[in-house]
């Protein structure tokens, strides 16, 4: 049996494609940004934040990290409304889809600080920074530095499953191929135009954050004092950045 492909009619819906496509870019920019900041403010209170934090923290990483991204939306967009939440089907696949990036971005960041050596943070120290100055222009710029490619690895995977949105009706990539198909009847032809319109986005938009990354992180890369699990001090590094971290917040303000 021979398939006869026809491709002839899709030009009728290449403005929906193209915005489609737009759209699956634009939550992948927003929620990149909020999981971003998530990522980051969790990681530093993992490392060096009070028990109980560290403990919701942890808690939030292992529940979205072991839970399926579709059910994390239908719960954002069907069990809200149920608390008096009410939020639209855009708002409710940014913030799914921020706090899904957020949980593996906590991971990433804490694995980069704890990639910066103790000598970095004791310089810091003695040149008369205080805790937060530490983190912020000494070990912050060099842990993103050292897990960028995992960060940038893990936007590609949101964005890729950001195609699961259009189930509550989010005018997406997949939205519109879901509708061309329904008209046209050529399910195969459509999924072939958005699987490559997908690789076409994630290699565009590799190169870009590639290009930017080096821009942003020339020279800021940093190696820990060395590639097993254990620093010089015999200590682990998640035990060892906790150390320091806790001795830097106690250290006086900026002299």
């Amino acid at each position: 049996m021979t398939y006869a492909f026809d491709f002839s009619g899709f030009g009728l819906y290449a403005g929906m494609l193209a915005r489609g496509a737009a759209v699956t870019l634009g939550l992948t920019a927003v929620s990149t940004l909020a999981g971003g900041m998530v990522g980051i403010a969790g990681a530093s209170i993992a490392a060096a934040g009070p028990k109980w934090a560290r403990w919701l923290v942890a808690s939030y990483v292992e529940l979205i990290r072991n839970t399926p991204f579709l059910v994390q939306l239908f719960f954002v967009f069907f069990g809200l409304p149920s608390l008096g939440i009410h939020i639209d089907e855009i708002e409710a696949a940014i913030l799914a889809m921020t706090v899904n990036l957020g949980a593996y971005a906590i991971e990433i960041v804490r694995a980069g600080i704890d990639s910066i050596s103790r000598g970095q943070v004791q310089a810091a120290q003695a040149l008369g920074l205080h805790g937060r100055q530490v983190f912020r222009y000494v070990v912050l710029p060099q842990a993103l530095a050292n897990v960028f490619p995992a960060l940038l690895g893990q936007v590609l995977i949101v964005m890729l499953g950001s195609a699961v949105v259009s189930q509550i009706s989010v005018p997406d990539l997949t939205y519109a191929a879901n509708f061309i198909q329904s008209r046209n009847f050529r399910s195969f032809e459509s999924y072939v135009i958005i699987t490559a319109a997908y690789l076409l986005m994630s290699i565009v938009l590799r190169q870009l954050l590639n290009r930017f990354g080096r821009g942003l992180f020339a020279g800021r890369a940093a190696r820990g004092n060395n590639s097993s699990s254990s620093g010089n001090d015999g200590l682990p590094r998640n035990w060892r950045s906790r150390l320091m971290w806790r001795g830097a917040r106690t250290l006086p303000t900026e002299r």
